[in-house]
């Protein structure tokens, strides 16, 4: 839960920049485009028991 009024602890602020340089990524790579950038990775399906995920 988060502190009211608190700053932003640094693991916080380095997520929130992980995240930012990810989306800022995705636009750049995928302009022009219509459909909006997805920074989350989909939860594997039964079928992707033979694919190794990094994250």
């Amino acid at each position: 839960m988060t502190r009211p009024h608190a700053r932003p602890s640094p693991k916080e602020i380095k997520e929130k920049q992980d995240l930012d340089d990810a989306l800022e990524e995705g636009l750049e790579e995928t302009f022009p485009g219509s459909d909006p950038v997805n920074v989350t990775q989909p939860a594997p399906s039964r079928d992707d028991g033979h694919v190794k995920r990094s994250g």
